[in-house]
């Protein structure tokens, strides 16, 4: 039996081999199989990496809006100091994503503080000549120029703020080109006897004076009456189909999202061009000085000038307040009646679902926020924002804060968040490029120059375009855009002297 058994074993291991080499080879087919399986997992991953996406994610459409279609003929009338930065970078954030063309300005600002014209739109080659999608930079608002600019199915729309907290804004921000806040100590200084400062007849004191009114194309010098607010709340409804409310910015986004038919994202923002509160653990404690760190980074073509400067007193009793809203008269009309209608608007909406979107909606930015910004999304000081390409333009003696981007993003979520936090200055200049991309881009601080507020205005080509564009704009501030006469008294209109120009 013995013998037996160990011949089938000679056998076996003779024909078939040893007990060892079939156990390795078992191993090894082993080994071969995972490495396939791990190939295929892999290989998927990597095909796929949109669909892991935060913003490719079902949330990023928000609740269902039915079937209606997306606007994507839309004016922005860009108001003063109302959080409309913030707004303009959605609508750039929009536009660019789905390649639309916007009618942007030659410099920065459509002409401001003259009234409108067509001529002021780069690109710009007669009346509906060209497809224009969007509008939205700085202007004073001449419906006639706009709609030989923009599409007869444009949408509409604006921001408003409460005249007094629009003041202490306006007074930090443009003390320093002002004529009329420069004067004053503090703005309690300025409100107490606003006659001694204000004089209707310097350049850039509009920004002192129911600039709401101004914005909006009117004569913000005209004395107040009743029937005069009327007028000019009747001819914004006329035109406007949608006036937010930058006190209630989370409902206001809500509002124009159904508006427009757009999805969240779209109306999911992080505030920009916002000035710091306090002062920094950098600056002197009371009666800080600014702009030394920014002047050391290089930011800004104006941080220099705020080198030993102090910020500015914006403290306020309640009578100065009250007495604000009596020099701001028209604005403050204006503010009351559309904040009524913002309110009615809710109400048909469904305060309910309102409550539910607006939750929505902070929880999508706070959610946005941890994934794009550093720290966070703590706004920072321009100057410890390393990329200019996100560090916001300084203007006067207060600080413009901005974000830094988290690191280590991929290529997509980065281009989507640093969409999100490109200051507008560096966000115009991106789309220009765009749009005109033969044309030569000058580099910020080079060739331009400051407008009022700020902001900074190219040099325009040809000097003898400069005038003409003038002239024309000149020719019709004498009337409002509804057609009516402007009040002589309103002497900020008249007479521009060559060097008081825009360039």
């Amino acid at each position: 039996m013995m013998a037996r058994n160990r011949m089938l074993r000679s056998l076996v291991c003779g024909r078939l081999g040893p007990v060892w080499m079939w156990k390795a080879l078992l191993f090894f087919v082993a080994i071969a199989f995972a490495t396939q399986l791990l190939g295929i997992i892999f290989n998927k991953s990597s095909a796929q990496p949109a669909a892991h996406s935060i913003f490719s994610s079902p949330d990023a459409q928000g609740p269902s809006l039915g079937s209606c279609q997306p606007h994507t003929h839309i004016m922005f009338l860009k108001t003063h100091k109302t959080a409309s930065s913030t707004v303009l970078n959605m609508l750039y954030r929009f536009g660019e994503e789905r390649n639309l063309r916007f009618a942007l300005p030659l410099g920065y600002q459509l002409g401001y503080p003259l009234p409108f014209n067509a001529h002021r739109v780069k690109g710009y080659r007669g009346p509906r000549a060209t497809e224009f999608h969007i509008m939205g930079n700085h202007m004073r608002f001449n419906k006639p120029e706009v709609e030989k600019v923009m599409p007869a199915d444009t949408f509409y729309f604006s921001i408003i703020r409460d005249p007094v907290a629009l003041a202490e804004s306006s007074f930090a921000y443009y003390k320093e080109v002002a004529p009329a806040f420069r004067k004053a100590k503090g703005l309690g200084d300025f409100v107490d006897d606003p006659n001694k400062y204000y004089d209707p007849r310097l350049r850039n004191n509009h920004y002192a004076r129911n600039l709401l009114w101004f914005d909006f194309g009117m004569d913000n010098n005209a004395n107040f009456s009743v029937e005069l607010a009327q007028h000019g709340e009747a001819m914004i409804r006329q035109t406007f189909r949608l006036i937010l409310v930058s006190e209630y910015f989370d409902q206001s986004m809500i509002l124009l999202r159904h508006a427009l038919c757009w999805p969240l994202d779209a109306v999911v923002s992080f505030s920009l061009n916002a000035r710091q509160q306090k002062p920094s653990s950098n600056s002197v404690m009371s009666g800080s000085w600014v702009g030394k760190a920014a002047v050391a980074a290089g930011v800004g073509a104006r941080a220099g000038r705020s080198q030993g400067k102090m910020l500015p007193n914006l403290s306020l009793t309640d009578h100065q307040r009250e007495k604000l809203r009596q020099w701001n008269a028209l604005d403050w009309y204006l503010y009351k009646a559309f904040n009524r209608t913002f309110w009615e608007d809710i109400d048909k909406f469904g305060r309910a679902q309102m409550e539910q979107e607006v939750a929505l909606l902070r929880m999508r930015r706070e959610i946005l926020g941890r994934v794009c910004l550093k720290d966070g999304g703590k706004p920072v000081e321009a100057y410890r924002i390393r990329d200019k390409n996100i560090r916001p333009f300084q203007s006067g003696v207060v600080k413009i804060l901005g974000y830094e981007l988290q690191p280590g993003l991929d290529n997509a979520t980065r281009t989507a968040c640093l969409r999100m936090i490109r200051p507008e200055i560096q966000y115009k200049d991106l789309l220009d490029s765009k749009q005109f991309p033969r044309a030569v881009q000058p580099q910020l601080g080079q060739q331009g120059q400051l407008a009022a507020g700020g902001a900074f205005v190219r040099h325009d080509s040809s000097r003898t375009g400069e005038k003409m564009m003038m002239g024309e704009a000149e020719m019709e501030r004498e009337r409002d855009w509804d057609g009516s006469r402007i009040m002589k008294s309103n002497q900020t209109l008249k007479g521009v002297r060559e060097k008081e120009r825009l360039r």
